[in-house]
């Protein structure tokens, strides 16, 4: 019994430790939210006989509420020497307290306590694309030492070694191929949206994928040296750099604070002795600069107003991260896009289907598509879904199949001998002079052909492209018009590339590009042109994302790519970009508006409080109405 009642008591503990940790990031969120009901009831009761239950209510939410932000003043004023806006709010609460104002000094604290769980929340959330993309790296490999084959672990792995790596695997390092043939699905890495054919001596990625043959690879470079770990690394480095406001709101802050607590230093003594002042007076007048000068207008000036803009993005299916990068977006002189996934549909489809003359084309489709259906290759999907859709009937069943990797597939239909797959395959100088040289003029224009044979005799084409999305054109168009530069970066070939890029309308384009190479051209511009944008949904795009001042992600994008961002279309509209430009050039003309108008009412109330024409409850009107228009002015970005 003893030990039942025991194993229960474990197994009642796991929800509660759980829903511990589950609640711990939102601490700061909970405790803000507890100070808000606290002050409310504190207000409440102070409107009645309670005096002394509503001062404990104001107490709890103090200390319940400003807690969070005591500490961290405290803190970073010891390890940094330098007075912050956190020590200066809790100060001004306290002045409030003193002169029996508890209800402004809380207000005070739960608007500075939820505005910093917001920001911690954030923060939070933005660490989560390091884990994504190590989900990615295999774990173990297959070592070939002497002829025979040892599971380890890849950070056993040396420059020299020798790995099998099998259909349908990752490739765990960075290697050359010594033996075999395969398709390797890049995506991760090069962002190309067509897998790839690799043989002897062919160069092949850790994190891509597999797809056909088995492969045995020399480890080329040490695990912690490969492209995906560079990709893993550049998401690290780019979101440690500050951005430029970051940073001059960190040097603001401290002169900001010892300028007010001089002053109010000052405004404690100096009356009396100099204009002849009242101890009480000057006391009296101190305390109540310590409370229009405080920043509550200021603060109140950009959080409800970019809360405000964020709503209204979400209701149109923008999502952004953080006020920063909404910010961020009125300022772009340049928007980067990826090519697959976001410029184009990231899936290959049939565009031509072209047979030689005398040729029935339904016949050479229908056998074409019955051969591939036995592939499980992206483009012979994409020509059996093409085939089903335009002949409305069943495929056949080859006699025969014989899959020759990184070449194509042989089968047969009765006495009938057909090949499928390269112009290599089925014979170079025929497929080039084929149909006076279409699949030449095809492929310049950033198409991938299959080839037809039957019978050792040219048959047909079949060319496949990444289409261009039906948006993009105007997405395009609607940037420009705006003044702003477009670039494509992709990991495709210069005739695809310059391809896409005249159908996209996009200023310039960037072909052949690696993840590295997307994150040089990220800086690159953002030296020439200033503030930058990057759009993508892939793996591969994750440190240009984080590199560019703003990184855009496509809604049904990898994981990572969502995570990395700073903004994220849901529907996969291009045009919303436009959009969220126009939104964040309101928010900014708003929130000008709003930091000139509580500048303003400040300076007022503090001139008024010297010259002795405003008490205290004139000047918490005024400094808590200033506050309360600067709200309802954000609240504007609601519609």
């Amino acid at each position: 019994m003893a030990q039942g009642a025991n194993a229960i008591a474990k197994q009642n503990s796991v929800p509660k430790e759980s829903l511990i940790g589950k609640m711990k990031p939102h601490a700061e969120l909970i405790a803000a939210s507890i100070s808000g009901v606290l002050i409310a009831a504190g207000w409440i009761l102070s409107k009645g006989d309670s005096q002394t239950t509503s001062v404990i209510a104001f107490i709890l939410a103090y200390v319940i509420g400003g807690f969070a932000k005591a500490r961290e003043g405290v803190k970073a004023t010891i390890e940094e020497k330098e007075l912050n806006v956190e020590m200066l709010m809790i100060l001004a609460a306290i002045g409030s307290a003193i002169i029996g104002y508890w209800t402004e000094g809380a207000i005070l604290i739960f608007i500075f306590a939820m505005s910093g769980a917001l920001e911690t929340y954030t923060m939070n959330k933005s660490q989560k694309e390091i884990s994504s993309l190590m989900e990615l790296q295999p774990e173990e490999a297959l070592r070939i030492t002497n002829g025979i084959e040892t599971k380890v672990h890849v950070s056993e792995l040396k420059v020299g070694d020798l790995i099998l790596i099998k259909p349908g695997e990752r490739v765990p390092s960075d290697g050359k191929i010594t033996k075999g043939q395969t398709t390797i699905d890049q995506a991760a890495i090069t962002g190309e949206s067509i897998p790839v054919s690799k043989e002897a001596m062919d160069d092949v990625f850790a994190g891509t994928v597999n797809l056909t043959g088995s492969l045995t690879v020399e480890i080329t470079k040490p695990t912690n040296e490969t492209l995906f770990q560079k990709i893993i690394q550049l998401v690290q480095n780019a979101q440690s750099e500050k951005s430029p406001s970051q940073l001059f709101i960190e040097r603001f802050e401290g002169r900001y604070v010892k300028a007010v607590l001089l002053i109010v230093l000052l405004m404690m003594f100096v009356p009396h002795f100099l204009l002849g002042w009242s101890w009480t007076e000057t006391f009296y007048r101190a305390m109540i600069l310590l409370v229009v000068a405080s920043p509550c207008a200021l603060v109140a000036s950009i959080m409800p107003a970019t809360l405000s803009a964020i709503s209204n993005g979400a209701k149109h299916g923008i999502l952004f991260k953080g006020g920063v990068h909404l910010e961020n977006l009125s300022h772009l002189k340049v928007i980067a896009f990826d090519k697959t996934g976001t410029l184009t549909k990231g899936k290959p489809e049939v565009t031509d289907v072209i047979v030689a003359d005398g040729m029935d084309r339904e016949e050479i489709l229908l056998k074409a598509a019955s051969i591939e259906s036995h592939s499980n290759h992206p483009l012979a999907n994409s020509i059996v879904k093409y085939a089903k859709e335009v002949l409305g009937r069943e495929l056949l069943d080859p006699d025969g199949i014989e899959d020759v990797s990184g070449w194509g597939v042989k089968a047969r239909f009765e006495d009938e001998d057909w090949k499928i797959g390269k112009a290599d395959f089925v014979g170079r100088p025929a497929a080039e002079a084929f149909s006076d040289g279409t699949a030449v003029k095809l492929a310049s224009s950033g198409k991938t052909i299959v080839f037809i044979e039957r019978n050792g005799q040219l048959a047909g084409l079949i060319a496949l492209k990444d289409v261009v999305r039906e948006e993009t054109k105007q997405a395009i168009d609607l940037l420009k018009s705006k003044g702003i530069y477009t670039v494509m970066l992709t990991g495709d070939s210069q005739n695809t590339a310059k391809a896409i890029a005249a159908e996209s309308h996009v200023d310039a384009y960037v072909a052949e590009c690696l993840p590295e190479t997307k994150v040089e051209e990220i800086k690159r511009l953002k030296e020439k042109y200033g503030q930058v944008a990057m759009v993508g949904d892939g793996i591969n795009d994750a440190p240009a994302l984080a590199t560019a001042n703003v990184g855009i992600a496509m809604g049904e994008g990898s994981d990572v790519a969502l995570e990395t961002a700073d903004v994220v279309l849901m529907k996969n509209d291009l045009p919303k970009i436009a959009e969220a430009i126009n939104l964040s050039r309101r928010m900014n003309r708003i929130v000008k508006q709003n930091i000139v108008f509580s500048i303003i009412v400040i300076m007022a109330l503090i001139a008024s409080n010297f010259l002795q024409f405003i008490d205290l409850p004139y000047g918490v009107i005024g400094h808590e109405g200033s506050t309360i228009l600067v709200i309802l002015n954000s609240l504007r970005l609601l519609k």
